[in-house]
């Protein structure tokens, strides 16, 4: 099993940017996907999470109406389209695949390596 996370970079505060993730060795359609981040010095949060289909999706508050999670099964692709970045969003951002069965949302069952993301102020 293998998750990429890619389109890291630096961004300045106010910019946006893609975020890719690729999965392969799985049946990438059978889970759902979603995104974490650890910030510096901080724990690992999740932050968005998208069903097997892509009819629901999960954003916490911080950023709601910022960050927008999409995926293209027949690709294997999801992606996280992340606008008006902010300082505080500097983090390692991490795919996973996890379970969602139609009333909540489990712990990741695999993790991808992480792609760095840096806001400039």
């Amino acid at each position: 099993v293998q998750l990429q996370a890619s389109g890291g970079g630096l961004v300045q505060a106010g910019g946006s940017t893609r975020l890719s993730c690729s999965g392969s060795g799985f049946t990438w359609e059978y889970w759902a996907i979603g995104w974490f981040r650890q910030a510096p010095g901080k724990e690992r949060e999740g932050i968005t999470y998208i069903s097997m289909n892509g009819d629901t999706t999960y954003y916490i508050d911080s950023v709601k109406g910022r960050f927008t999670i999409s995926r293209d099964n027949a690709q294997k692709t999801a992606h996280l389209q992340m606008n008006s970045l902010r300082p505080e969003d500097t983090a390692v951002y991490f795919c996973v695949a996890l379970v969602w069965d139609g009333s909540r949302w489990y712990d990741p069952h695999w993790w991808g390596y992480g792609t760095l993301v840096t806001v400039s102020s």
